[in-house]
């Protein structure tokens, strides 16, 4: 972004785009490799590899500070304003006087914008528009970026000695999308040793809080961080209490009042009547060890974290929901043919290195210029390419399929006749999508009721704390789904989280089956299932609705269902019977030639 910012040339800056994209993706430790090996890195040159071994020795790299000491930092977060890109940035910066976001925000309302290039009337209201919505974020940060930090900072304590029980809590547990700050309870034998590590761990910015239960830090990440220190003996009492909701955790304390009882968060004690705290009188708990002795106490069911938000989960049963282990193939991915970073190859190793029985590769269809979609003949091609490796690849099933885009009417991106020859269809929103909610259901409505139509992928085209994306009616759309047999998909992408946990909860209501696809562009991306996991979880998905749960001859069940049902509807072929070269075209379904508007 530094480069552009400056004005270097095209090919630089897509030159080190390339080599972070390398570098990210190398599966193997960079800091052990040669310049020589660096450079054999496909994508890394004697330039990149040169700065990675500079990193690697110094921690810093002297090319990419000196940048910095030419560009305003407030830059970064005016970067983060959905719609502006490094172009317009520079412009609003050189041009504008624009230096942060608080600058921005002064310009637009001072009208101060309006003479600059590329700066008209719409483009200013969208822009003021977006950063209205990131304000309405606040300062959450996507569970993506918050997880590894708490999970870093468990690491180091976990090796402080004689530390015991140690875990995050807070809506982190809970798999909220959006985390305020990240709470950690701790037992341990040395508390002070607990405390002492915790606040003077390098990634710690400032203290705000040092003390014998409570510590509390303001990280270099620019998040604050929460330190309980209990006794083991009331572990599960604090892990309970700090989880929260605080709304699931009213609701037991009202449970536990009905029942002669009071908790907190030092455990759930018997109700003598005194309103002094119990656990400061002596008063032995009747629980507190676990969160699972708790809820046995008080005739309920241990409740998993996702589910603690006064959602009807006291009122029970609870299902079996889906686990991270359940998940057993990925059914949306991306290669080199349209904006993936790995080859077809690539891709199909590491979905057998993750144990998947069944992988479905699914570039992009020609609508999604920007992201190298494919035309119709280049699909062709690519179908062939990929059932030849699946010939290579045994092990696995490999699916030739594509991610499809939905036109601004509800039209698909490819004719039937080519969609007919896939294995599975994604069919997915990527343009327009301000549409009001009305035209916006009834566009996904006609999708998911597409015979040939697998799976809806990332229904609202949403970035979490950027873009708000559509906002269809998701129940009537479910309906559809469900009538259909087209599943929906939780896009697990932390950026993304679409279907949204209360979406899922109105889907799974409604009868539909549900996808958890990492919508993988590369190998870490692998990494992000959890979060899709997490949010299918609080949307009360149970492991037999969600079809990458199912095993092998269950997801090949499902697919020559849902394909069987689009033969009789179009006479398309079956998986079995992919169409001959020559085929009759199958009977259109009203795809608009042209472009989505």
């Amino acid at each position: 972004m530094g480069l552009e910012l400056t004005g270097a040339n095209a090919f630089r800056v897509r030159a080190h785009e390339r080599a972070a994209r390398a570098i990210e993706e190398h599966a193997g430790e960079l800091a052990a490799l040669s310049k020589q090996a660096l450079m054999a890195i496909d994508g890394i040159g004697e330039g990149t590899a040169s700065k990675a071994l500079e990193l690697i020795e110094t921690g810093r790299i002297a090319e990419h500070d000196e940048l910095w000491s030419r560009i305003p930092r407030g830059l970064l977060e005016v970067m983060r304003v959905p719609g502006l890109g490094p172009k317009s940035v520079k412009i609003l910066w050189e041009q504008g006087g624009v230096t942060d976001l608080t600058s921005l925000k002064a310009k637009l309302a001072e009208g101060a914008l309006a003479a600059l290039p590329r700066m008209g009337e719409k483009t200013l209201r969208n822009i003021a528009e977006a950063v209205a919505f990131m304000e309405r974020a606040g300062g959450r940060r996507r569970i993506g970026e918050a997880m590894p930090i708490a999970e870093a900072i468990i690491a180091v304590l976990r090796r402080v000695p004689g530390a015991g029980a140690i875990e995050f809590a807070g809506s982190l547990r809970r798999g909220r999308e959006t985390i305020g700050d990240i709470d950690i309870v701790a037992s341990g034998d040395d508390a002070a040793a607990l405390a002492r590590r915790f606040v003077s761990m390098p990634s710690v910015e400032r203290v705000l809080a040092e003390g014998a239960t409570k510590c509390a830090v303001r990280l270099d990440a620019g998040i604050q961080a929460d330190l309980r220190l209990v006794h083991a003996s009331v572990h599960g009492a604090a892990l309970l209490y700090f989880t929260g909701s605080k709304e699931h955790n009213i609701a037991l304390r009202e449970r536990a009042i009905s029942m002669g009882m009071r908790l907190n968060e030092y455990g759930l004690f018997p109700d003598d009547g005194d309103p002094r705290p119990p656990q400061e009188r002596g008063i032995a708990p009747v629980a507190a060890a676990t969160e699972a002795s708790i809820y046995r106490a008080l005739d309920l069911e241990w409740i998993p974290p996702e589910l603690r938000e006064d959602r009807g989960e006291l009122e029970g049963p609870i299902p079996r929901l889906v686990e991270l282990e359940d998940i057993r193939c990925e059914l949306h991915a991306h290669t080199r043919a349209s904006d993936g970073a790995l080859s077809i190859d690539e891709l199909i190793e590491a979905a057998k290195s993750r144990g998947f029985h069944a992988i479905a590769i699914t570039d992009h269809s020609r609508s999604s210029v920007q992201a190298g979609g494919l035309s119709p003949d280049r699909l062709l091609e690519h179908i062939e390419a990929v059932r030849a490796a699946g010939l290579r690849h045994p092990q696995i099933r490999v699916l030739a399929g594509s991610e499809v885009d939905i036109h601004a009417d509800g039209t698909l991106d490819y004719e039937d006749a080519l969609l007919a020859r896939l294995d599975i269809v994604v069919a997915s929103p990527h343009a327009a999508l301000r549409q009001d909610p009305e035209r916006a259901t009834q566009r996904l409505i006609r999708a998911v009721s597409h015979p040939l139509v697998h799976i809806l992928g990332h229904p609202t085209g949403r970035l979490i704390n950027e873009r708000e994306g559509l906002a269809p009616d998701i129940a009537a759309v479910a309906a559809a789904a469900a009538q259909h047999r087209t599943a929906l998909e939780v896009n697990a992408n932390d950026w993304r989280l679409d279907l949204r946990d209360l979406h899922v909860r109105i889907a799974v209501d409604a009868g539909c089956s549900i996808a958890i696809n990492c919508d993988v562009h590369g190998r870490s991306n692998f990494d992000m299932l959890r979060y899709g996991v997490l949010t299918a979880r609080r949307g009360w998905l149970p492991k037999d609705r969600c079809i990458n749960a199912l095993d092998a001859a269950g997801l090949d069940a499902w697919l020559r269902g849902k394909r069987a049902g689009a033969a009789v509807a179009s006479g398309a072929p079956t998986i079995d019977a992919p169409a001959a070269a020559g085929a009759e075209p199958a009977p259109s379904h009203g795809r608009r030639r042209g472009r989505s508007a």
